[in-house]
């Protein structure tokens, strides 16, 4: 499905969507394996922005779940580059099975 050279030449770009996940969407338009990490990286940016206004919102409880959400898109972001940088198309764990991106 994925092409091995499409992998190995856009590694690079497919670790800097779980940081801004736009580049590869400009940079590498024709590689499959960029979108779909881009895909997963503009995920997890909607959910820590969701998982953000929502618990910034609850008083106390809330408050006190933000820090270990916060830590939980961290590790999500960290396992997202760790698989791109092994040319792996795995999908994030709890959010990974959504498809914004087409």
């Amino acid at each position: 499905m994925y092409d091995s050279s499409d992998i190995q030449s856009n590694k690079g770009m497919a670790i800097i969507a779980y940081i801004l996940f736009f580049i590869p969407l400009i940079a590498a338009k024709d590689s499959k394996f960029a979108w779909y990490h881009a895909n997963q990286g503009l995920t997890l940016l909607l959910a820590a922005v969701i998982v953000n206004v929502v618990l910034g919102i609850i008083p106390f409880i809330g408050w006190i779940l933000l820090p270990l959400a916060n830590l939980a898109v961290f590790v999500l972001a960290i396992l997202g580059i760790v698989a791109a940088a092994q040319g792996e198309v795995k999908p994030l764990p709890f959010i990974g099975g959504y498809t914004l991106l087409k």
